[in-house]
């Protein structure tokens, strides 16, 4: 059973009390371009909260994606336990990723932006995940954002000796 809906009072807006319904009649008065009846401070805020938003799944993912390869390429014990595990990972952080990109090609630029930190954090957790020493991944990117996206890549040992500048 469903509760039903409280009445919207002065103090208190749609939003407040029912966000679905909200975004449903937002988007009945933008497409009846009923202007005047938006509530548009609210919508500035989920606009930019949408943008935000994209933005920390980027770097999330990307922080994924670097760690798992980072970890391919250090993990010695484990590399050939969990190898599959790991490249399928790899795989799916780059779909997501490109899969993002291609549809927000402005997005690219804030990546490179942030890639040397989200790098940084990912070593972090590479660390973390194989009990290895922090000092034992090497601190500059192990590749340029543009390879670590590329599906045909994967970090070798001997990337450490010619790793491209980001």
């Amino acid at each position: 059973m469903v509760a039903p809906l409280k009445p919207v009072t002065q103090s208190q807006s749609l939003y407040d009390v029912d966000y679905h319904l909200w975004l449903l009649e937002t988007l009945d008065q933008l497409e009846a371009k009923a202007l005047e009846s938006l509530d548009v401070e609210h919508l500035i805020e989920e606009i930019s909260d949408l943008s935000r938003r994209e933005k920390r799944r980027l770097e999330s993912l990307l922080t994924r994606l670097l760690e798992h390869l980072l970890k391919l390429k250090y993990w010695q014990t484990e590399r050939d336990y969990s190898h599959n595990h790991g490249q399928r990972e790899i795989r799916n952080f780059r779909k997501q990723i490109n899969r993002d990109l291609r549809v927000s090609p402005s997005l690219k630029n804030y990546l490179v932006e942030q890639f040397n930190d989200l790098y940084q954090d990912a070593r972090e957790l590479a660390a973390d995940a194989s009990g290895l020493p922090l000092n034992s991944f090497l601190e500059k990117p192990i590749a340029s954002l543009d390879t670590v996206l590329d599906e045909t890549w994967l970090p070798t040992v001997a990337d450490e000796r010619r790793a491209p500048e980001p």
